[in-house]
């Protein structure tokens, strides 16, 4: 039986349609392996490992969690780029965003002579006005620029006190940077001098708040030292400088070096300054010193190009001389030396005696200065005394001396260069003999030796036999002895605990014995007068209560004044009348009376002094102090 023509063709078409669908079938299958294969080594390329991809027809499905909207846009974009974007199907999530970090606070204050101008962000309950109210002060007529952003975010701990601390520290700076954080201060600025920059570090340390670091890069200018002195010695006690300089970083290095060398120990304090006689200086001195090794000991002394080279009375005559003449062969062309094997010197200090002819000057603790020994003629004696009083007061000095016409050439330049170098001690002596000038005492200066050095060096020329024996004492220096704020206000309230101040009864008039106390206190306020403190008047309950407040408080207004007229500065001081509101002792007593009765000055923080600026303000609550208090109570009844 023969088949239809028609069923043949029908046939075929079937045939044709299951080829057809199987192939599409297989090309979709095809394209869709090759896309996601393709998009997922995009990923993985990209660091999105966390993208799926799947496919479903040619349509390509992403999903996964992506850390951020940015990422997952990453993400769309490269599965994009490799097939038609219409296709991609984003089925991704986004991680939760985090809670918004705290901004970091910071200002930042620039100040030079065209104005001010401030950057930074600060937190919108900062007073911005304050602020700016601060720095128009200080900046005078020159122009702020005022760059600050705020954010509302809380305060950090700390950035009130920093604020405060970086915005006072401006006022003392006039060339300077400060940069303000919540947790520290960084401060660079200028200074005219070195005891400039040693005073500013010193008034900036003890100010900063205790939770504050505070970093310090003031710079000064390098010195000009005239004449250029570096003195080194060699004795029993070892080796050490009475005095160095240096040119350069290198050149102190060098020295040093050469110092420890010889057996110094101790740390060097050589000074960079300007004025060096030759760009051979440390090569000099370099030679110089090992020379004074090789003696044995001695004193070698710089002055410029003059070098003086003083031997230990035991040094033999040939070592002496093998020495000498090496070390003339070793300086430098420009460099002079003179050299000094010395007989064996008695220091008597009297004045008086079979030995050496002396004039020996000394100064006591309190400041007062004596003069004995000899000098030449009524001449010199009215020039050497005249001098003394010009350096330490008309007063301040008694003259015994006597006159010997037989003493030695330059005899009076040599007295004239002691008594200068006594002015630099606090308390001492000098004795200068025609071989030896001798230096001792004490000093609150660290510089002291150097100073005298240059001071005898320059006056006594080629006699350069000189003994320096000053102690530095810490506890002298006046700015490293500067009290803090606590200790002002203990001390001022030790000297009121002492030394009572009287009133006339009733009134606000000094008694004849309160003049002492209030010149301790004026002395005193002289390194206390920058801290904020309040003058505090009271009383005891006796007599109305309206009547003791309005007198405690013209009692304070009568402190206040006299420190003023004392020329004390009251900027920082506050007076303010409590009246019988906080009494420290029964006023049932006539003892307890009389303690309630009493001057008193307080510590004044933030929120102690805002509650001062009005007085006779009901204070019965008030703390007494915040910091360190005391009282010194008065002589009299309200």
């Amino acid at each position: 039986m023969r088949v239809s023509s028609s069923l043949i063709v029908l046939a075929v078409f079937i045939a044709a349609g299951f080829v057809s669908f199987f192939g599409a079938s297989f090309a979709v299958e095809a394209v869709e392996t090759r896309s996601v294969d393709a998009i997922a080594m995009a990923m993985e390329k990209n660091d999105h490992d966390w993208v799926e991809v799947e496919a479903d027809g040619l349509q390509v499905h992403l999903s996964g969690t992506a850390p951020n909207e940015a990422t997952r846009f990453r993400a769309l974009a490269i599965a994009g780029g490799i097939v038609d974007a219409a296709r991609v199907i984003d089925k991704m999530q986004v991680e939760d965003s985090a809670l918004i970090e705290a901004p970091k606070f910071a200002v930042e204050i620039l100040r030079s002579g065209d104005g001010i101008s401030l950057i930074g962000l600060i937190p919108a309950a900062t007073d911005r006005a304050t602020i700016l109210d601060t720095i128009n002060a200080v900046a005078g007529d020159t122009p702020v620029i005022d760059m600050l952003e705020s954010a509302d975010h809380p305060v950090p701990e700390g950035w009130d006190a920093s604020l405060a601390f970086g915005l006072q520290s401006l006022r003392k700076l006039p060339s300077s940077k400060i940069s303000i954080a919540a947790d520290r201060v960084a401060i660079t600025a200028s200074s005219e001098s070195i005891p400039e920059k040693k005073r500013i570090e010193t008034e900036l340390a003890r100010k900063v708040p205790s939770a504050v670091e505070l970093v310090l890069n003031i710079k000064a200018p390098r010195p000009v030292v005239t004449p250029f002195t570096l003195r080194f010695l060699i004795d029993a006690n070892g080796a050490k400088f009475d005095a160095c300089a240096a040119q350069s970083e290198e050149a102190r290095d060098r020295i040093i070096k050469a110092a420890t060398a010889a057996g110094m120990e101790s740390k060097a304090n050589c000074i960079l300054g300007l004025g060096v006689p030759s760009p051979r200086w440390a090569e000099a001195v370099e030679k110089g010193i090992l020379a004074l090794k090789d003696m044995g000991g001695g004193s070698i002394t710089y002055s410029d190009a003059d070098v003086t080279l003083v031997a230990l009375d035991t040094t033999s005559q040939a070592t002496f001389d093998r020495v000498i003449g090496e070390l003339e062969t070793a300086l430098p062309d420009v460099f002079s030396l003179h050299s000094v094997l010395p007989e064996k010197v008695k220091i008597d200090g009297t004045g008086e005696g079979s030995g050496p002819p002396e004039f020996i000057a000394t100064r006591s603790p309190e400041g007062q200065i004596q003069l004995r020994g000899r000098l030449t003629d009524e001449r010199v004696r009215n020039a050497v005394e005249s001098y003394a009083r010009a350096r330490f007061g008309k007063d301040s000095v008694y003259a015994a001396t006597r006159l010997d016409e037989a003493l030695p050439d330059g005899w009076p330049v040599r007295v004239l260069a002691g008594v200068e170098a006594l002015a630099e001690l606090l308390s001492g002596s000098v004795i200068v003999q025609p071989d030896i000038v001798e230096v001792r005492g004490i000093t609150g200066n660290p510089e002291t030796n150097s100073t005298i050095s240059r001071i005898l060096s320059d006056k006594l020329g080629e006699a350069e036999n000189f003994n320096i024996e000053v102690t530095y004492d810490k506890k002298l220096d006046p700015l490293l002895g500067l009290p803090t704020a606590d200790e002002c206000v203990e001390q001022l309230n030790a000297v009121l605990n002492q030394r009572k101040i009287s009133f006339d009864p009733g009134a606000a008039t000094f008694g004849a014995d309160s003049v002492e106390p209030i010149d301790k206190l004026a002395k005193l306020m002289t390194n206390c007068s920058d801290f904020e403190m309040q003058i505090g008047g009271h009383t005891d309950s006796q007599g109305r209560e309206e009547m003791n407040l309005d007198l405690s408080q013209q009692r304070a207004d009568a402190v206040l004044t006299a420190l003023m007229s004392r020329r004390v500065l009251t900027s920082a001081l506050t007076a303010k009348g409590y009246g019988e509101t906080v009494p420290i002792a029964d006023n049932d007593t006539e003892d307890g009376r009389e303690a309630n009765r009493r001057i008193e000055f307080k510590l004044l923080t933030d929120d102690t002094a805002a509650a001062t600026t009005t007085p006779g303000t009901d204070v019965a609550d008030e703390p007494v102090a915040e910091g360190t208090t005391g009282t010194g109570t008065t002589d009299e009844q309200n």
